[in-house]
């Protein structure tokens, strides 16, 4: 009998990954709701309210990090517009919480108060069916999948590839962000959506509502991770790989690599669309700038630093140029900018394999002077 699926996905992982997978999920669901509730203020090991929304920002991005690794370290195709993916599934989620406010509003009507200031009589007709959640959800699916699907066909079916492609998706994106700029198009110009209320009826800034959010944003990492160390294993991802580094050949065999590149792009586009509704609610906010090409290029910097083509690595780059980022910018506001591009420079010229490279060369360091000593 042919093995359930879950088993063979958790089958790519090791005894290690597993364990520190167990340990990940245990201190996030576990350990940070314990400590934010139980303990109070004043005592050491009590986890803010800051940190508890800071670190499920961080885990938003370490979504869309791993997202990116597939497609640019297994598939070698490197973008630069995977912000309005992102953007995009906050976006649909971001209609759903704006409804939730009701009629607690400034301006206490059924439309949303940006709409009201603008003199819109009405919803227009892409906001129908957005008070409801489920319908939210898919949107945060569906949109992100076809703006990916429908660009990445064309682009790939015209052997778009290298700078030329990353250039495109930087374009698209950039175009989309002057759109979602405009009043008109009923997304709330500049200011995007904000001052939410409500997420199925719980209040959106209480304790309980905020733990949920951090718990759902820690478990879809874990899935993502686990999702992707799945397919890279299996033999599509071993397509994808030769793809990446020897294309015409893969073609010469009999693949068509339109479909193998075009599949692993719609679902990373997928990844950061569920990221993207994830980070709305926790952060408060949603607007045209999550969309600009310095974030797209920032999330590059994310798997560069950390390691692309390990999934780990973009995990851990995540986390650590987005903690650098929390620190500089409240210390050195001004130097910010400097500081990420001299991290980009170095680890290109001294760590082209990322922190986590760095990591697995000095363990062989230790284990050869092991065996000699």
């Amino acid at each position: 009998m042919r093995e359930p699926l879950i088993f063979r996905v958790f089958s790519a992982l090791d005894a290690r990954t597993r364990c520190g997978l167990a340990a990940f999920l245990a201190a996030a669901l576990v350990l940070v709701p314990v400590l934010h509730l139980a303990l109070p203020p004043e005592n050491a090991f009590h986890v803010s309210t800051y940190a508890v929304t800071l670190l499920g920002k961080i885990m938003c991005y370490a979504i869309v990090a791993v997202a990116m690794d597939l497609i640019w370290g297994y598939g070698g195709i490197l973008s630069l517009g995977h912000g309005l993916f992102f953007a995009l599934g906050g976006y649909a989620f971001g209609m759903y919480l704006m409804r939730q406010i009701g009629r607690d509003g400034s301006y206490r009507s059924d439309l949303p108060d940006f709409m009201v200031f603008l003199d819109w009589k009405e919803l227009p007709w892409y906001w129908t069916g957005s008070d409801s959640f489920l319908w939210a959800a898919v949107l945060a699916v569906a949109v992100p999948a076809l703006v990916a699907f429908v660009f990445g066909y064309f682009a790939f079916r015209s052997r778009i590839k290298g700078v030329y492609f990353s250039i495109i998706t930087q374009a698209l994106t950039y175009a989309a962000m002057l759109l979602f700029f405009r009043n008109e198009t009923g997304f709330g110009g500049n200011n995007g959506f904000t001052d939410f209320k409500r997420v199925l009826g719980y209040a959106i800034t209480s304790p309980q509502t905020r733990l949920a959010l951090f718990g759902a944003t820690a478990g879809m990492l874990a899935l993502t991770f686990v999702f992707a160390r799945w397919l890279v294993a299996s033999k599509y991802g071993r397509v994808l790989a030769a793809i990446r580094d020897a294309e015409s050949r893969v073609m010469f065999i009999g693949y068509d690599p339109l479909w193998f590149k075009l599949f692993v792009w719609t679902v990373s586009a997928v990844l950061c669309g569920i990221a993207g509704a994830l980070y709305v609610p926790q952060v408060g906010i949603i607007n045209p700038s999550e969309m600009s090409v310095a974030n797209s290029i920032e999330i590059a910097v994310w798997v560069a630093v950390g390691g692309r083509g390990t999934l780990v690595g973009p995990i851990v780059g995540a986390f650590v140029v987005n903690l650098a980022k929390s620190w500089f910018t409240v210390s050195f506001p001004e130097y910010w900018l400097f500081f990420l591009g001299l991290l980009f420079i170095v680890v290109t010229l001294l760590l082209p394999q990322g922190l986590v490279g760095l990591w697995h060369a000095l363990r062989r360091d230790r284990a050869a002077r092991g065996v000699r000593a």
